[in-house]
């Protein structure tokens, strides 16, 4: 099998990192995983291996995802502040696995996030009786959003006058959102926050003004963003802000060119997913926060009619994401993970299909164009690449609340 991204007139050993006898934890790391991944690359050509025959498990990703929707171990319980999390990673995962949801369980996982929600202060908590936070708050929203194509009840969960109130309590005087009362502030919760306001019809001008001039400071020498201005850029802050400043419509804010170039060098050139900062290590979850970058950076360059731009695929290799994310990320026993040597989990699970999705899906100005590694079977849902739930979910849910009036003060 002659694998997509390893071009045929360079040689493996031009994809390999060179320390130049100058080795460091980072270096002897990255060969680490290298050596693991171009093992698994080289297996399936050696065992003749061809590329119809990469197949993503779906069988055994959803007997791992629905049983982490019925009852989860003990290990889970260091995750009990982020109990939206779960739902939400869950229930992601399974529209883009395109698993239909009986409408009794959606309804239970409504009910149980309805639980999580501060009915006094608004927003969502980790937990029921825990204090509301605008991570936990998107995710609750975000999984509301995908349970109302099964039943319109799961909308009705979320109090919109509570939730506006409590987007406007957590904005700051400069424009930035605090991720809970008197909690940090970071890019993550500007995105939060706008993500939750648009999707349910609570957005306003007042509850984000100065938030893009606040984000934009973010973006780094380097092109990416950080989670506060003058930190290092990082993947998923990057995906943070530059989706949030594209909401707001303020992407003039953003230096487009360093944060393309940041972007697509963060790829690596053997493995072929993507990593988080510069000189780290890859990471399947970084399938779709680098991933999806991508169709936003696009959509932009296409509203000022860049002829440059392809109207067939995205700005990266999306053969060599999908080959690393089949190869390297799927666990025998079902769920997706980091890369080779990691454990599985619902995180990596739902980022890595969601990246996954991206790659396979080029969806442009009235064009679509699908390109999948292996049998047809590995074909994903696509994704609204800004909210990260499939396209129906977020068309449906944008669709229900538009017909609500905004919430006043």
């Amino acid at each position: 099998m002659a694998l997509p991204h390893i071009l045929a007139d360079v040689s493996i050993d031009q994809l390999l990192t060179n320390d130049n006898g100058l080795s460091t934890h980072s270096s002897i790391e990255q060969q680490k995983v290298e050596q693991t991944v171009l093992t698994n690359y080289m297996k399936l050509k050696s065992d003749s291996i061809k590329e119809s025959q990469i197949k993503l498990a779906k069988s055994k990703h959803l007997t791992y995802l629905k049983k982490g929707l019925q009852r989860l171990s003990t290990s889970y319980e260091c995750l009990d502040a982020s109990r939206p999390w779960l739902c939400f990673w869950i229930v992601h995962s399974l529209e883009l696995l395109q698993e239909p949801m009986p409408e009794e369980v959606s309804e239970k996982v409504a009910q149980f996030l309805d639980k999580c929600q501060d009915h006094e202060n608004g927003g969502f908590a980790g937990g029921p009786g825990q204090m509301p936070h605008l991570a936990t708050t998107y995710a609750a929203v975000c999984a509301l959003c995908i349970l109302g194509q099964y039943s319109e009840k799961a909308y009705t969960v979320i109090n919109r006058e509570k939730l506006a109130s409590f987007l406007q309590s957590r904005r700051t005087a400069e424009g930035a959102f605090t991720m809970h009362k008197d909690g940090e502030v970071d890019i993550r919760g500007a995105y939060c926050a706008v993500v939750a306001a648009r999707l349910t019809n609570t957005f306003t001008k007042e509850m984000f003004q100065g938030t893009s001039e606040w984000i934009a400071k973010c973006q780094t020498y380097e092109g990416g963003f950080s989670g506060l201005p003058g930190h290092e850029a990082h993947g998923g802050y990057t995906f943070c802000g530059f989706a949030a400043i594209a909401m707001l419509g303020q992407e003039q804010l953003v230096n487009i060119k360093k944060l393309l170039k940041w972007v697509s060098f963060r790829q690596m050139k053997l493995e072929g997913g993507f990593q988080g900062r510069t000189n780290k290590l890859v990471d399947g979850c970084y399938s779709f926060w680098q991933g999806a970058v991508f169709p936003v950076l696009h959509n932009i360059l296409q509203m000022y009619s860049d002829e440059s731009l392809s109207q067939e695929k995205w700005m990266f290799n999306q053969s060599a994401l999908e080959e690393y994310v089949l190869v390297n990320c799927q666990s025998l026993a079902g769920g997706l993970l980091d890369k080779p040597g990691k454990s599985r989990d619902f995180y990596h699970t739902c980022y890595c299909l969601s990246g996954l999705s991206v790659a396979e899906h080029f969806i442009g100005d009235g064009v679509s164009n699908v390109e999948v590694i292996g049998r047809n079977g590995n074909l994903l849902a696509p994704i609204h690449p800004i909210f990260n739930i499939s396209i129906q979910s977020a068309e449906n849910g944008l669709s229900y609340f538009k017909h609500l009036p905004v919430p006043t003060f």
